[in-house]
C-alpha cells in the first residue's frame, strides 16, 4: 500500500504541474460544487491563491458560473464567451462522468480579446466592403478596376450599363476584351496617371481618367472613371465655369469694396512736418502685426489713418472691419464684436451670428471710440488680445482668430484709468504702437491743401466750378481754430457748395458762427480767454447751430457734425443744451 500511495502522490504532483504549466485557466469541482482544481493561470485571472479556493464552494469564488448547471444537467457548454473587466474569454464546461454518474465538472478558460478584436475588425471590413460596393454601384459615373495584369477585378453598374453587359460577365476578363483602344492595362504597368482623355465606348464619346493604384510604392492595378458621359456635358460645364468665374470676380470686387479699406496714404492730405512724419511712421509700423492706438481730437482723421495702416500692411487683401464702440448700445456691442449662437438670448437669430472679430479674420479690425467701451467688455477684449481667440455668446467653445487690432479714441485714456473707467492692463495692450494725430490748428500750413482738396471733390459731386475762397473767407479760415478739425472744415465747405453763387465762396455762404467770426475779426481771441475756453465756446455754438438746422433731431445733428450720438449727448449735457 505504501508503494501505491507513493505512486498516486507522484501522479498527483505531476498532474498539478501539468495543469499549472497550462496557459489556459482550469477549474474542477466535485459533485457538490466544491473546488478541487484551480490552476495558476486561473489564479492570475481571478487574483486568488490556491489555498484560498481549494475546498470552497465554486459560486463563492466565481459567481454565476455555469459549472453548477453542468452538474445538474450533465450537458456540456462549449464556446461560451464572457468578460472580466475589458478582457474577453472563451470557456468550455464539461461534466466529469464515472461509471455513468456525474462526479464533478471541469471548466477551461482561454483569453480571446485579441482574436475578438480581429473578428470585429473583419466584420467591420466586411460591412465597409458591402457599403462601398453599394455606393460604387449607385454612382452616376462609371468605374472600372483592373489588376497589374490588366484583368478586370471590379466594375460598377453604371459602367457595365454603358458597355451593355452585366458585371458578372466583365469581371475576370482582360480589359482589352471589354474596351477597345483602352489604356487601362498600360497605366497599371507604368504607374502614370492619364487625366481627361477622350475615349469612345459603345458609340459614346466620353471623357475618362485612369489612375494607378499603388501599395507600398508599387503599382498593383488601375482604376478608370468616366468623368463626362458626353463631350457636350464638358462643353456645357466649361461655359458654366466661365460664367461663374465672371460672377465670382464681380462679387469679389463688391465684397472687397464692402469689407476692405478705402483709403491709403495718398488720401491723407497734408505736407506739414507733422503729417509727413506720421505718414512715414504708418509705412513702418504697418509691416508688423502689433496693436496700434490712434489718438486725436474728433475730426482729425483717425479712421483714414486706420485705413492706411491696413492698406500698407501685408493684410491689405484681407477684410477691414470697422466698429464704432460709442455708436452701438452697450448691451448689443458684445454680440456685435464676438457673435452669438442660436438661442443665446431673447431675439437672437435662429442660426446665430458671426461677430466682427471673426469677420476680420486674417485682416484688420478698427475699434473706434474704444474709450467708450464698458469695463466688462474691456475685460473680454483684453482676453482676445492675449489669447488670440474669441467665444461667441451662448457658446462653450473658443474660436481662434488672426486679427490685427487698430483702436482709436479722442479721450485721454490715462485720466480714464485714474477715474477707474478704463483698464490699465488693456491700455498697455492697445498702446503697443501709439500714433497721435495733431489737430488742424497745429498744422495751419495744411489748411490751403485741404481746402483745395475738398473744393475739387465737391466740384465733381455738385457739378460746379468753384475756384477758391474769397479773401474775406480766407481771413476767417486762417483766424478760426477749427475745434472740429478736418471734419468740420469738410462740413463747412459742403454747406457752402449748397448755396454758393459764383466761382468763389463768400462769407455769406458760411455757417452763422463763422460769419460772426468774420465780423469781429481776429479780436475774438482776447487776453481774458484761454484756448480751452474758446474751444468750448465754439463747440457749443456748432452743436447749437446743428440742432437748430435739423429741428432738434439729434441723430441728424450728430450726422451733420460727423460725431457719434453718444458723444453729442455728452457734449449737450456738458453745455446744458438738453
Amino acid at each position: 500500500m505504501a508503494v501505491r500511495d507513493q505512486v498516486l502522490e507522484t501522479l498527483q504532483v505531476e498532474n498539478a504541474s501539468v495543469l499549472d504549466s497550462m496557459h489556459n485557466g482550469v477549474v474542477a469541482v466535485d459533485r457538490n460544487g466544491v473546488i478541487v482544481v484551480f490552476n495558476k493561470a486561473l489564479q492570475r485571472i481571478y487574483g486568488y491563491a490556491e489555498e484560498q479556493v481549494i475546498g470552497r464552494y465554486i459560486e463563492d469564488i466565481i459567481p454565476y458560473t455555469g459549472l453548477i448547471k453542468i452538474l445538474k444537467t450533465g450537458k456540456s457548454h462549449i464556446g461560451r464567451k464572457f468578460t472580466i473587466g475589458d478582457t474577453v474569454y472563451l470557456t468550455n464546461r464539461t461534466p466529469i462522468i464515472k461509471h455513468g454518474k456525474i462526479i464533478g465538472a471541469v471548466g477551461v478558460i482561454q483569453e480571446i480579446t485579441e482574436l475578438q478584436s480581429i473578428a470585429d475588425e473583419l466584420e467591420m471590413v466586411k460591412d465597409l466592403k458591402g457599403t462601398m460596393e453599394t455606393v460604387l454601384d449607385a454612382a452616376y459615373d462609371g468605374l472600372i478596376v483592373v489588376n497589374r495584369e490588366g484583368i478586370v477585378t471590379m466594375i460598377n453598374k453604371a459602367f457595365a450599363d454603358l458597355l451593355g453587359q452585366s458585371s458578372e460577365r466583365v469581371v475576370g476578363k482582360h480589359v482589352t476584351e471589354v474596351l477597345k483602344d483602352t489604356r487601362m492595362h498600360l497605366v497599371a504597368q507604368t504607374g502614370r496617371a492619364e487625366i481627361g482623355d477622350l475615349q469612345r465606348i459603345n458609340g459614346h464619346d466620353v471623357v475618362v481618367m485612369r489612375i494607378p493604384i499603388k501599395k507600398e510604392g508599387r503599382t498593383i492595378g488601375a482604376v478608370g472613371k468616366i468623368m463626362f458621359k458626353d463631350v457636350h456635358d464638358l462643353n456645357a460645364l466649361a461655359q458654366k465655369i466661365n460664367s461663374l468665374r465672371s460672377e465670382l470676380a464681380y462679387y469679389k470686387g463688391e465684397l472687397q469694396r464692402y469689407r476692405g479699406a478705402k483709403y491709403g496714404l495718398d488720401n491723407i492730405v497734408g505736407e506739414s512736418r507733422e503729417i509727413s512724419r506720421l505718414k512715414e511712421t504708418v509705412r513702418k509700423v504697418a509691416q508688423s502685426n502689433s496693436t496700434v492706438l490712434i489718438n486725436g481730437e474728433t475730426g482729425t482723421g483717425k479712421e483714414i489713418f486706420a485705413h492706411a495702416l491696413h492698406m500698407e500692411s501685408n493684410r491689405r487683401y484681407g477684410p477691414f472691419i470697422k466698429v464704432n464702440c460709442a455708436a452701438i448700445p452697450e448691451q448689443l456691442l458684445e454680440s456685435e464684436l464676438f457673435g452669438y449662437v442660436g438661442g443665446a438670448f431673447t431675439g437672437a437669430r435662429k442660426g446665430g451670428q458671426v461677430g466682427k472679430f471673426e469677420l476680420a479674420n486674417r485682416g484688420t479690425i478698427f475699434l473706434d471710440e474704444v474709450g467708450d467701451m464698458s469695463l466688462p467688455l474691456q475685460a473680454k477684449l483684453l482676453r482676445v488680445l492675449q489669447d488670440k481667440e474669441i467665444e461667441r455668446l451662448g457658446d462653450n467653445r473658443t474660436r481662434p482668430v488672426d486679427v490685427r487690432v487698430v483702436a482709436a479714441t479722442n479721450k485721454d485714456l490715462s485720466k480714464l484709468i485714474e477715474n477707474g473707467q478704463f483698464r490699465e492692463d488693456l491700455y498697455y495692450r492697445l498702446n503697443v504702437i501709439n500714433i497721435t494725430i495733431p489737430p488742424l490748428r497745429e498744422r495751419p500750413g495744411d489748411l490751403k491743401l485741404l481746402v483745395g482738396h475738398f473744393i475739387n471733390e465737391f466740384n465733381r459731386e455738385f457739378g460746379l466750378q468753384v475756384a477758391d475762397l474769397s479773401p474775406e473767407c480766407w481771413e476767417i479760415f486762417n483766424n478760426y481754430h477749427w475745434p472740429g478739425n478736418v471734419r468740420e472744415l469738410e462740413n463747412v465747405l459742403e454747406r457752402a457748395f449748397n448755396i454758393v453763387d459764383g466761382d468763389k465762396i463768400q462769407p455769406k455762404d458760411l455757417p452763422v458762427y463763422l460769419q460772426k467770426l468774420g465780423s469781429t475779426g481776429p479780436t475774438l481771441v482776447t487776453q481774458c480767454q484761454s484756448l480751452q475756453s474758446l474751444l468750448e465756446q465754439t463747440e457749443k455754438m456748432a452743436i447749437k447751430n446743428a440742432l437748430e438746422a435739423t429741428g432738434g433731431n439729434k441723430a441728424q445733428a450728430a450726422k451733420r457734425l460727423q460725431i457719434s450720438r453718444a458723444w453729442l449727448y455728452q457734449r449737450m449735457k456738458k453745455y446744458n443744451l438738453q
